[in-house]
């Protein structure tokens, strides 16, 4: 089991910054990546950014070159730097983690409301 929980999240201007982080707890052994998804109303959760166990990281393509995600093995957590934000950028964020034990799982965090205003 792993439990997930995400701060952060806030309102701001159009071109503004916020630091969402994630604090992971419970099985850290099992946890093969952890990432950020967001959902806006009416829309799909999608991928924002995610990294694995090595560091490598992927993005979306519509946060590439804003967004950064990084991860402290050290504390157990996980980053997103969201910079030069803009309206579309408004969704409820979540933390994942995907487990690998004898099975693939995924856990989610209760989600961080980010409200981007124009």
């Amino acid at each position: 089991q792993v439990q997930l929980v995400e701060s952060g999240g806030g309102l701001v201007q159009a071109g503004g910054s916020l630091r969402l982080s994630c604090l992971a707890s419970g099985s850290m052994f099992s946890i093969i990546a952890m990432g950020w998804y967001r959902q806006a109303p009416g829309n799909q959760r999608e991928m924002v950014a995610r990294v694995n166990s090595v560091g490598s990281t992927i993005y979306a393509d519509s946060v590439k070159g804003r967004f950064t995600i990084s991860r402290d093995n050290a504390k157990n957590t996980v980053h997103l730097q969201m910079n030069s934000l803009k309206p579309e950028d408004t969704a409820v964020y979540y933390c994942n983690a995907e487990t690998l034990e004898v099975i693939r799982k995924a856990y989610w965090g209760q989600g961080t409301q980010v409200t981007v205003s124009s």
